[in-house]
């Protein structure tokens, strides 16, 4: 349950729509319910304005389905990363209004469509096999009320293609940066741009890239100021961040015209 949800209850209690005790039975599981091999936490969306999303990998497509069942019970989107394709075909049969995204492999359940965020997130990748890993983020953006403007295969071995792209990175609120191989891309574009960008390493390349570590060092190692970096394909935590970032960046710019 979110804020706004939370609102709407309480103001169907006060006008008498809502019996109080079934608001009380409503909240009754906030924070969390137990349902034995899982916590859920209704209270995330409260908390952090993000529901809690579902890391499918390594769960049961029953226990994935049961968690879905109570997020939406609760009232709150759905968000499921790293769903293998017959986890996502168990979703969509049980839930026929969810939308499986392929190339991320994300699953998504939208019960009260967010807010849309003024301006957008760039979202970039250096080679097509980056692909999956940058959807990953471009859908968690996009779930969460980004508009998301995607840049793919603009790696820096033919530089001109990220420079053809200035403009649109220009006017971003924040980029995503996803890249495997030496991760140069980030870098690159954080020395172009004056937004945060988020460096996303990839586990792409050959041996010597040590599925994904010469990446990541890389990035770590960036010249570049404003460039932060998360794990290894973790493109749902880039995303995530990238969501805050350009939320906030909009409430300052609300919060400064209503003081002048």
């Amino acid at each position: 349950m979110d804020e706004n949800r939370l609102h709407e209850l309480m103001r169907s209690v006060r006008n008498g729509s809502v019996d109080p005790q079934d608001a009380v039975e409503r909240l009754r599981n906030l924070p969390f319910e137990d349902l034995g091999f899982a916590r859920v936490d209704h209270h995330r969306a409260l908390r952090q304005g993000l529901p809690e999303a579902i890391f499918c990998q390594g769960k049961t497509i029953e226990q994935v389905v049961a968690i879905i069942t109570k997020q939406r019970e609760y009232g709150s989107n759905v968000l499921a990363t790293r769903c293998a394709p017959e986890t996502a075909r168990a979703v969509l049969t049980a839930f026929p209004d969810a939308v499986h995204h392929d190339a991320a492999r994300v699953v998504t359940l939208t019960v009260d469509p967010p807010r849309e965020i003024p301006g957008y997130v760039a979202v970039v990748c250096a080679g097509t096999s980056d692909i999956p890993v940058t959807e990953e983020a471009a859908v968690t953006c996009e779930f969460s009320g980004s508009r998301v403007e995607r840049i793919y295969d603009a790696g820096v071995a033919g530089i001109h293609r990220i420079m053809a792209s200035r403009d649109k990175l220009a006017q971003a609120d924040v980029v995503v940066v996803c890249a495997g191989m030496e991760g140069a891309l980030p870098s690159v574009v954080g020395g172009l741009v004056s937004v945060p960008v988020i460096a996303v390493p990839t586990s792409v390349g050959y041996g010597a890239s040590f599925h994904g570590l010469a990446a990541l060092l890389g990035m770590l190692n960036t010249c570049a100021a404003g460039v932060s970096v998360v794990n290894i394909d973790n493109g749902f935590g880039a995303g995530v961040i990238a969501t805050m970032i350009h939320r906030a960046s909009q409430r300052a710019l609300v919060e400064k015209d209503a003081a002048s």
